[in-house]
């Protein structure tokens, strides 16, 4: 399995981000032991003094493509989930202000996690509220009609560059409202009014 991270996908987040919008999908990549599985709190770890959370819809893929036609892109996803993009926002900038990739700043281990996912039968992915609370107050709320890149679109973008696999997940970008995370916080995300995750953190 792997993680493919779209970023600055939505304007707003770009802008609060540093004010550049990247003229085509920024991605990124994380290995699958970036993944905070269910039920285990986020330790912020030493290397980092400013881990950000940034909420996101998660696609997964359903079967093998590449060079996928938009038209097409819809059939190789059918499921889809919210998840946390976690930054060491401080590691970030020191290597990007260096020319360096942003590997250890965003792939490191527990910085992706995935609410359980859903079926996307009946549901409008391109009209998707969802939202983030820090300690039960609103920190981040989004709809993917927001979004540059479509969910189709990023399907199709993203195969021209890597074989999608059965199973490979899509983190498909963050609204604004991105900020520090602190020990004794409580993340909860939501789709539309449902609560679907909770990750504590230490």
């Amino acid at each position: 399995m792997k993680i493919i991270c779209i970023g600055k996908n939505y304007k707003l987040h770009a802008l609060e981000f540093d004010g550049i919008i990247p003229d085509e999908p920024l991605i990124f990549m994380k290995p699958d032991s970036a993944v905070l599985r269910k039920g285990i709190p986020f330790v912020i770890p030493e290397f980092t003094n400013d881990v950000h959370y940034e909420t996101e819809v998660v696609l997964k893929v359903c079967k093998v493509g590449k060079h996928i036609q938009k038209e097409f892109a819809h059939r190789y996803y059918e499921e889809f989930a919210l998840g946390l993009d976690l930054t060491a926002r401080d590691l970030q900038y020191k290597l990007k202000d260096m020319g360096y990739p942003w590997e250890k700043a965003k792939a490191f281990d527990g910085s992706a996690f995935v609410s359980d996912f859903f079926p996307k039968e009946g549901v409008d992915l391109d009209n998707l509220n969802f939202s983030l609370t820090v300690n039960d107050k609103f920190a981040q709320k989004g709809n993917t009609k927001d979004m540059s890149i479509t969910m189709d679109e990023i399907i199709c973008y993203v195969s021209k560059y890597f074989t999608l696999k059965k199973g490979d997940l899509i983190f498909t970008g963050s609204p604004e409202g991105v900020a520090t995370i602190h020990s004794g916080d409580v993340l909860k995300g939501f789709i539309g009014e449902k609560h679907v995750f909770q990750v504590n953190v230490k």
